[in-house]
């Protein structure tokens, strides 16, 4: 059985790694779609992934460093088993021939999703340093949130594609 997360008593150390791991999540993520993206020919879509890609390893590695300053090399007691999908965007967001408006839609799902389980767990919360860093956390969510709906507005109006567009016709055996 796996084991859970106990945001009552989750020390800094413990917030610290499950943050990084939830970012390094995301960043597996990420990469998977732009590569799905390029291999589907949909470049825009593409490029949009691997930037998240690089932002979410970005946030990986300052979250890294500052658990090192502070719990040096201490090992981890949260592990990738205790979390799912808190950051990474579902794997059913990506689509072939997606265009940048849906991978942007897919990015806004993602944020709003981290967003929300900042905000819920900050209810157990009870160490004042972890409910300092989740309260941080939740504010950087919001933050992308809003670069995300702010390029979804610079983009032009026009139909997705349908995905039917884009079906094989059977072939005879």
């Amino acid at each position: 059985m796996a084991k859970t997360v106990d945001y009552k008593s989750l020390s800094l150390m413990d917030a610290l790694d499950l943050a990084i791991l939830v970012e390094e999540e995301a960043q597996e993520r990420y990469e998977e779609f732009a590569h799905q993206m390029t291999v589907h020919h949909t470049p825009e879509a593409a490029r949009f992934f691997l930037l998240m890609e690089q932002n979410e390893a970005k946030h990986k590695v300052l979250l890294t460093v500052r658990r090192k300053k502070l719990f040096g090399s201490a090992p981890r007691r949260v592990t990738r088993e205790m979390l799912w999908d808190i950051e990474a965007p579902d794997y059913d967001g990506a689509r072939a021939f997606m265009t940048l408006r849906q991978a942007l839609q897919v990015v806004l799902a993602a944020e709003t999703k981290a967003h929300d389980f900042f905000d819920y767990n900050l209810q157990y919360i009870t160490n004042p340093g972890v409910r300092t860093l989740f309260e941080e956390l939740r504010s950087e969510e919001s933050e992308h949130q809003e670069a995300v709906r702010i390029e979804l507005a610079r983009l032009p109006e026009g139909p997705d594609p349908d995905p039917g567009d884009y079906v094989d016709e059977p072939n005879a055996q």
